[in-house]
């Protein structure tokens, strides 16, 4: 423990209050629920994409990137070259489903491809998932408020829970998006600190850091290894972290939701190409960062390894610097919680309280409702969090990732068989959906298959066995749904309806020109990382 000091406690406490004041001038310009869940359609394309970013990262990846790459090296990098080809992925089936419809919960496309049964059953698994890895969040920022402020981990959960929830009850997905941007400045600004000050303090210079780290096996970026049970290698990141990414990106209700809060399709999917571009340069930062650190601290053993960038930052003792740190990983943290929380209560308003409960009320009656949705789900949230702090001491990152794993297979299931499946049916899709669940289950009780590949086994269970059941209950379809990439483009073409909207594509399936550029970028990125250990 370390003395915070009146010019931290400032820092801190300073930025809190700006969230919060951000948070009451939003909340004038919310007078519907529909405000509260896409806002008025005038929120600039990089500001979402900002807060996209910020989402994601989170403190997750500050405090966990670091951590597992101190275990791990620069390996795990593997798992994130992916997000080029995830965002060609999404904004080319997904986004023109999604905003073509002007819907506000993803989850209205699954009612419309199969029926009401499917929306729940999705909407439920994304609920369940979200709350997990929500809390995995809180649990994190509770490890930093606990080092630096000796706070106890509890009280930090309910202390960061309620600040975000003031601010997203009161401006809903607005709130959530502006505070995000600013986090996120605050999130690197503190990280480029660290970094800066840990390039410093290097017992050698960089060129010779780097070759002792290359003979102690830690600058080995790309693992070709064929193993199933290892986490880190090319396979699994190219191959089943992209189908795990694209669930991420595609079918979570957290991510796309601020997407919808775009001008045009258009702005929707700059906003996630600007993620395409730059997630791997933010990853590798915080990778490379926890290979430094291994060579700054010669290997020893941490009691729980996502401390390690908080006892650096205390070593090194420069005034304010732990306010920063403090600030930012409560900035990472506040910026996946407000996103959660917002459209935790969006789901559970539109996707239940209003098609089940509550029919034809005003809008003011489901303003009023989802704030209190909003409320609740704060609650919930922190019972799993103080679960994470009490059995978890590895990395908050890769924990993260294996919990949401159990859940996406099914996820992207259901989605991949509304593109592209004629035949399968709503009463299939259950069918297959409950063998996918109970497929992965086994995988990871029974066999030594790395997590990362439960998405990928999940997808093809559901996806075969979906088909099979809906072709033995209900048989062959006769035509393609409307809601299927073939049945939106005998639409668009029998309607004569234009497929661009100011020169981006409005129907799935087709490619922006920009698209080439992105995945002329991941061929860039793999090359450099298989490259990066013969240039050192």
């Amino acid at each position: 423990m370390i003395e915070f000091g009146l010019l931290n406690w400032s820092i801190l406490i300073t930025y809190i209050i700006a969230n919060l004041i951000l948070g009451v001038v939003i909340s004038k310009n919310i007078t519907s629920a529909n405000d509260f869940y896409v806002g008025r359609k005038n929120t600039p394309w990089w500001a979402i994409g900002i807060s996209v970013i910020a989402t994601y990262v989170s403190a997750l990846t500050f405090l966990g990137a670091p951590a597992w790459a101190y275990k791990e090296g620069l390996s795990v990098i593997a798992i994130h070259l992916n997000y080029p080809l995830v965002i060609v992925a999404v904004v080319c089936l997904f986004f023109p489903f999604f905003y073509n419809a002007g819907v506000a919960s993803i989850y209205e496309y699954q009612e419309r491809r199969f029926g009401k049964k499917a929306r729940g059953l999705v909407s439920a698994i994304w609920l369940i998932s979200q709350t997990m890895s929500s809390a995995a969040v809180l649990y994190a920022t509770s490890l930093v408020l606990a080092f630096i402020v000796d706070v106890p981990v509890v009280t930090a959960i309910i202390l960061v829970t309620i600040i975000a929830l003031i601010y997203t009850m009161l401006g809903g997905i607005t709130a959530v998006i502006w505070t995000d941007v600013i986090q996120s400045a605050i999130l690197f600004i503190g990280a480029g600190i660290i970094m800066y000050a840990l390039i410093d303090n290097l017992s050698l210079p960089m060129s010779e850091t780097l070759t002792a780290l290359k003979d102690q096996g830690k600058l080995d970026p790309l693992n070709f290894s064929f193993e199933l049970n290892e986490v880190s290698t090319v396979w699994s990141g190219v191959i089943a972290m992209s189908l795990y990414h694209v669930t991420v990106y595609g079918t979570n209700q957290m991510m796309v939701q601020r997407t919808l809060a775009a001008k045009t399709i258009g702005d929707a999917k700059k906003s996630y190409l600007l993620m395409g571009f730059l997630a791997f340069f933010i990853y590798l930062f915080f990778i490379f960062m926890g290979v430094l650190f291994y060579n700054y601290y010669d290997g020893k053993p941490f009691e729980n390894d996502n401390l390690i960038i908080l006892q650096f930052a205390a070593d090194y003792g420069l005034p304010g610097l732990m306010g920063i740190i403090a600030a930012a990983v409560m900035a990472a943290s506040m910026s996946s919680l407000d996103s959660a929380l917002n459209s935790l209560s969006t789901i559970s308003t539109l996707d239940f309280y209003k098609k089940y409960f509550a029919k034809d009320k005003d809008e003011g009656h489901y303003l009023k409702a989802t704030r209190y949705f909003t409320f609740g789900w704060a609650v919930v949230i922190v019972l799993p969090a103080i679960m994470y702090h009490l059995h978890s001491e590895g990395s908050i990152l890769e924990i993260l990732s294996k919990v949401g794993s159990f859940f996406v297979g099914a996820q992207l299931g259901m989605f991949t068989l509304g593109f592209f499946s004629k035949h399968t049916s709503e009463k299939g899709l259950l069918v297959g959906t409950a063998c996918s669940f109970i497929a992965v289950a086994l995988t990871a009780v029974y066999t030594d298959v790395a997590w990362p590949w439960y998405c990928a086994i999940g997808l093809i269970v559901s996806v075969s066995c979906s088909i099979i059941a809906s072709l033995v209950i209900t048989g062959r379809q006769q035509e393609y749904s409307p809601y299927t990439i073939k049945g939106q483009l005998e639409q668009f073409a029998s309607s004569g309806l234009d497929e661009k909207e100011h020169g981006w594509y409005r129907v799935p399936g087709k490619f922006d020109k920009i698209n080439y550029a992105l995945l002329a970028f991941f061929t860039f990125t793999l090359v450099l990382m298989l490259t990066f250990e013969s240039l050192v």
